[in-house]
């Protein structure tokens, strides 16, 4: 299937697939791995599902009850000037006071919600979130994003094994969209240069973007490229191979999630 023919419902069946692959990790956890250090500052395997949990949620209430969603994003803004603690005590202090199993319990709670909510999505909806509004299928690639991307996190922490699918084009699709964002963010302009993507599916298939004859190109794995652009791995600790400065620029940049910018782990550390 081509990206210009996915639907929401398309997308919402992905999303479900993707948060159950890593339910399948979390459910086998015993008690005290939910404790374990992530790579992410500060956080632990369980406060990685308290973010999901608390973001599902929000996405719930941003499709339902735009309103509502406004006055959650206005209260979130309002403690961010106080830094990252004020943040996580808000977004994950309700579900760090509950028990593993119930804090497994609320975000499956809160992932039946959203994807009963995302069905009710046309597909040229609009969806508020944290600065501009998004496209419905944008919105729920993001979900989907944020899913397998916290979830390597919580694989790495516990040593397991997440076999990579095919839904990663997704992920692969929005870290070639975030391209010029990767530089905005930074206060930079991008170089201006075409570069051809092609990424090595799991399926065996063959992704490209581009223009199809650039003199730069990203080829390998698209696990990797996956990893780099949501910033769990370095380029230099992947198997992707660049040619020219302008394309090892952006995987050494590349950002696709929103917020401040981030550099993710350096080279030599996974």
């Amino acid at each position: 299937m081509t990206d210009s023919a996915l639907t929401v419902a398309d997308l919402t069946a992905d999303l479900t697939a993707e948060q159950q692959a890593l339910d399948d990790v979390v459910a086998r956890l015993d008690l005290d791995a939910w404790d374990m250090a992530t790579a992410s500052p500060r956080w632990t395997v369980g406060d990685q599902i308290a973010h999901l949990a608390y973001f599902d949620t929000t996405a719930t209430l941003a499709i339902t009850d735009p309103e509502g969603f406004r006055s959650a994003v206005d209260g979130l803004m309002g403690v961010a000037r106080d830094g990252e603690k004020a943040i996580d005590d808000l977004t994950m202090g309700a579900y760090r006071r509950l028990t593993p199993p119930e804090r497994l319990a609320a975000w499956r709670d809160g992932r039946r919600r959203l994807a009963a909510a995302a069905g009710t999505l046309a597909d040229d909806a609009r969806v508020p979130w944290y600065g501009p509004s998004m496209g419905g299928k944008s919105f729920l690639t993001a979900r989907l994003m944020e899913a397998w991307a916290h979830g390597q996190d919580v694989v790495d922490a516990v040593g397991a094994s997440r076999p990579p699918t095919d839904r990663l084009r997704h992920i692969a699709r929005l870290g070639v969209m975030t391209r010029g964002w990767s530089y905005a963010n930074r206060r930079m302009e991008a170089p201006n240069v075409a570069v051809d993507v092609m990424l090595e599916a799991p399926s065996g298939a063959v992704w490209t973007w581009g223009p199809g004859d650039a003199s730069e190109t990203i080829s390998g794995p698209a696990e990797d490229f996956c990893l780099v652009v949501t910033q769990r791995r370095h380029v230099d600790d992947t198997g992707l191979r660049m040619a020219g400065d302008g394309a090892r620029d952006w995987m050494v940049r590349a950002q696709a999630f929103a917020g401040p910018p981030t550099n993710g782990p350096d080279a030599g550390s996974s």
